[in-house]
């Protein structure tokens, strides 16, 4: 809650208050998005070598000032391990869509085949300024997901970062300044909802990751003010364990993939659909396995699990499991999120489930893994299908050609072949959200660069005009 214009924000390890923001006004944030603009035509004259090189720059003041940054992530999400990894990647991420640029982002020219005397060159034209809306679960990466490809195309960035987890901002922000050409043509700022709808009036393009809830109201926003909105919703991801799957591999798959930053990711496996004949092995196994599952508590540098972020969250997550047992579910591990000041929540392994159960149907964002069976690919298919939600999927099977066709049938945009959420493991496979789960270009691949350039064709004439008298209805008389 607002209190005196500044936001509280909750410590996830302690369940205590100890940092707060100060939105900027809404004419701070006009006057900010005015400058970003003003600076991006500079930007973006520039070479791309030029930008790649203020990237590069960008990495390496990351490495110099990383204990910092990590320092403050740490804090925002409760987690050592993955914030490590989060402020260690960014490197990779630079030099990864730097390789990409240098590919896919050149001129083509032609000649029409109708017309051969006229030539044309299709150039890329940037967006000025792009506006980016990030949430809480991976509170760095997401931030720059966007932002990396939209600064190498040649477009000004403005962040938002989640209020839930804003701490990592400030030091990312002194890291920027220190590079004066990066600083000039990239903004973060600090707030909750009426900032983002600020930011959301003053841009060119949105991209935004989140809720559907609120991934509606920006599309809406973006549709009113006639720019794109790029937006990386939720999921629901099924698994999908055939007859013949090594059920070793998938319970060890599944469980990371359903479990990995205590559940708080959008390709969490959240449903899990298991052959009959595996059933009892495969919940015995995952029962085994997820029961050695440790949460790092009290000491941050011991344990699998860290705390849930979002203390609302916490409430989804109880409510969906107490709904699912008081409609006949049983609880092998886990079951009960716990209190160590902040909210922990053991991995939790439900059987007996259906989905008439909100675990089954509404996103969980935490560590559950819910199972059913199914007698036949069609029922596990069809199963798998029984969502509004379409990000990703899993199937697992000894024959792969069998994984993979049952894959296609899945209405999800990735598809990981025994294994699980490898799309949060690799960025170069393009892909789109279905259904509810987004909107707009792949954030992945060569259109995560390209979704921000606008196409603008330089059409010549070679000969001679066409002359009004041609098109003289006289001259088209039966």
């Amino acid at each position: 809650m607002k209190s005196n214009g500044k936001f509280p924000v909750k410590n996830p390890r302690t369940g205590k208050v100890d940092y707060y923001i100060t939105p900027p006004a809404t004419q701070a944030i006009a006057t900010r998005c005015k400058a970003l603009r003003a600076h991006q035509e500079s930007w973006r004259q520039k070479s791309l070598n030029f930008r790649a090189d203020t990237l590069l720059q960008f990495s390496k003041k990351i490495a110099e000032h990383r204990d910092e940054l990590l320092a403050a992530l740490t804090i925002d999400t409760g987690r050592y391990g993955l914030s490590a990894m989060e402020t260690d990647g960014v490197a990779a991420s630079i030099k990864r869509w730097i390789k990409t640029a240098h590919t896919c982002s050149v001129p083509s020219d032609g000649r029409s085949t109708s017309l051969p005397f006229i030539t044309y060159s299709v150039e890329n034209r940037p967006y000025p300024l792009v506006g980016i809306i990030s949430p809480w679960n991976f509170p760095l990466t997401l931030a720059l997901i966007d932002a990396i490809p939209a600064l190498l195309a040649g477009c000004s960035v403005i962040i938002k970062p989640s209020e839930i987890t804003p701490r990592f901002a400030s030091p990312l922000r002194k890291i920027i300044s220190e590079i004066p050409e990066l600083a000039s043509v990239i903004s973060i700022v600090d707030g909750a909802g009426e900032t983002g709808e600020a930011i959301g009036n003053h841009v060119d393009a949105l991209c935004f990751t989140g809720s559907v809830a609120t991934g509606r109201k920006v599309g809406e926003q973006a549709a009113r003010n006639f720019i794109p909105a790029f937006l990386e919703l939720g999921g629901k991801d099924p698994a999908i364990v055939l007859e013949s799957a090594d059920v070793d591999r998938a319970t060890t798959a599944i469980l990371r993939g359903s479990i990995i930053n205590t559940g708080q990711g959008c390709q969490s496996i959240e449903r899990i659909y298991v052959h009959e004949s595996l059933l009892r092995k495969f919940t015995d196994l995952l029962i085994t396995k997820s029961k050695a599952v440790m949460l790092n508590t009290p000491d941050i540098h011991t344990g699998h699990l860290g705390p849930l972020i979002f203390a609302r969250q916490a409430e989804i997550i109880q409510s969906q499991i107490n709904d699912a047992i008081s409609n006949g579910a049983e609880v092998h591990t886990g079951g009960k999120i716990l209190n160590h000041g902040g909210l922990w929540c053991p991995p939790t392994v439900l059987s007996g489930v259906t989905h008439d159960m909100t675990v089954m149907r509404e996103e969980t964002f935490g560590p559950v893994m819910p199972i059913m069976a199914f007698q036949d690919v069609d029922e596990a298919v069809a199963l798998a299908n029984d969502s509004v939600f379409g990000l990703s999927a899993s199937v697992f099977s000894a024959k792969t050609d069998e994984a993979i066709e049952v894959g296609r049938r899945i209405e999800a945009g990735a598809v990981s072949i025994n294994d699980a959420a490898l799309t949060s493991l690799m960025y170069e496979a393009e892909k789109n959200s279905f259904k509810l789960s987004g909107l707009g270009a792949s954030r992945m691949g060569p259109p995560g660069l390209m979704r921000f350039f606008r196409k603008q064709s330089l059409m010549t004439n070679t000969e001679d005009v066409f002359d009004i008298q041609q098109f003289d209805e006289a001259n088209s008389k039966p």
